[in-house]
């Protein structure tokens, strides 16, 4: 799910990446958390998805990288419905539903629509552990990318307009003579400003240079 809120930068994934209990029945969601604590894993347990979605509205904290355990059947918001505002809100991190006897076909048409996976009840305890674990990394990478793509994207709309010439002409794959016979200026300058800009976008190829561009897009640069 494509993230209409930007993730924050500065927050740190590894450790502190919270898994948050979504669940209107209190002793399973307890449970839940008791089993992740054990695990250690830290977690926050929600009494349902309406509770939730008005908590992540007024803290901007919970939008920190986490994981959702939510269950599909609860009251008086269902579970598939608080998902689909969670991506209208362009939630970004991973969904793991939980679902009842007969709740499969929902849950399957959940994943489809981008969920991350399900789970159906009576589950194993390992198993469950082990695809909060996979959702995890998942949101870990996810943290990792946005924060390089947020950084990617400030150096290049740091670069002079000289720069952004040069770099163009680089990501044609053009060869600092053809730029300079281009741009009507010297291949030394090219040269010039060619270090300069992978000295800014931290990067030592026009190779790397264009798979970062592909990778994060352009739109600070266009």
């Amino acid at each position: 799910m494509a993230a209409a809120t930007p993730v924050n930068p500065d927050v740190t994934c590894d450790a502190n990446c919270v898994v948050h209990v979504v669940d209107d029945d209190a002793d399973f969601r307890d449970g839940l958390a008791w089993l992740l604590d054990s695990r250690g894993l830290a977690s926050r347990t929600w009494g349902g998805g309406d509770v939730f979605l008005q908590s992540l509205r007024a803290d901007k904290d919970l939008w920190a990288c986490c994981v959702v355990l939510l269950d599909i059947r609860m009251e008086p918001l269902s579970g598939l419905a608080t998902f689909e505002q969670l991506k209208s809100l362009g939630w970004p991190w991973p969904v793991l539903f939980l679902t009842g006897h007969g709740e499969l076909s929902m849950a399957v048409a959940a994943v489809k629509n981008g969920a991350w996976d399900f789970l159906e009840k009576p589950f194993q305890n390992n198993l469950l552990v082990d695809k909060v674990q996979a959702a995890r990394q998942a949101a870990i990478s996810l943290q990792f990318d946005s924060r390089q793509q947020l950084q990617f994207r400030q150096a290049l709309a740091a670069l002079s307009l000289r720069e952004r010439e040069v770099l163009d002409e680089l990501l044609q794959g053009h060869y600092n003579k053809n730029i300079a016979d281009h741009m009507g200026i010297t291949p030394r300058t090219v040269e010039f400003h060619r270090a300069n800009i992978f000295d800014k976008l931290k990067v030592r190829s026009a190779v790397e240079l264009a798979h970062l561009m592909g990778r994060f897009g352009r739109s600070a640069h266009e």
